[in-house]
């Protein structure tokens, strides 16, 4: 396990008990460098959705934890938001919670000289996600042949 993985790993075994405390879901933790700078970045949701006062909540109790394991060893900025509307389907829970939703999935290398489709999510497995194009026609693709899906967006 790489520096990255240990310090989302152990970030996310902190901030769960405060997330559940609230009522909220952790989203996902991710450590990236964007520039000179490292982020340790928070994605919470709840039904209805979070606002900024979640988001420092969380942040103060979190930023508290962090200071006293002190196991990060950059300068990192501390980041917790909202998950927004464009965030891509990652974890089976954000699979299951979406099922009969539309979404957008981009491909790798195109099916058919197509690499993007729209369709409703109907079902997922460990290895495909299946999706209804139109009333008579689903699509499988495998998992590891996906780039980006998320929910469709419709404005």
């Amino acid at each position: 396990m790489g520096k990255r993985e240990e310090y989302e790993k152990r970030t996310e075994e902190l901030a769960l008990p405060l997330i559940e405390k609230n009522n909220f879901e952790l989203v996902d933790v991710e450590y990236v460098k964007e520039g000179s700078n490292w982020y340790l970045r928070l994605y919470i949701d709840k039904t209805g959705g979070i606002n900024i006062d979640d988001c420092e909540l969380i942040s103060r109790a979190l930023s508290d934890k962090l200071d006293e394991e002190d196991y990060i060893e950059d300068a990192y900025i501390l980041e917790v938001s909202s998950p927004g509307l464009g965030r891509p389907l990652k974890k089976d829970k954000d699979f299951t919670r979406n099922i009969g939703n539309e979404v957008e999935l981009k491909l790798f290398k195109a099916v058919d000289k197509q690499k993007e489709f729209t369709g409703i999510l109907k079902e997922f497995d460990k290895e495909t996600v299946t999706i209804e194009i139109d009333e008579s026609t689903d699509m499988s693709f495998k998992r590891t042949d996906i780039a980006l899906i998320r929910l469709a967006l419709d404005f």
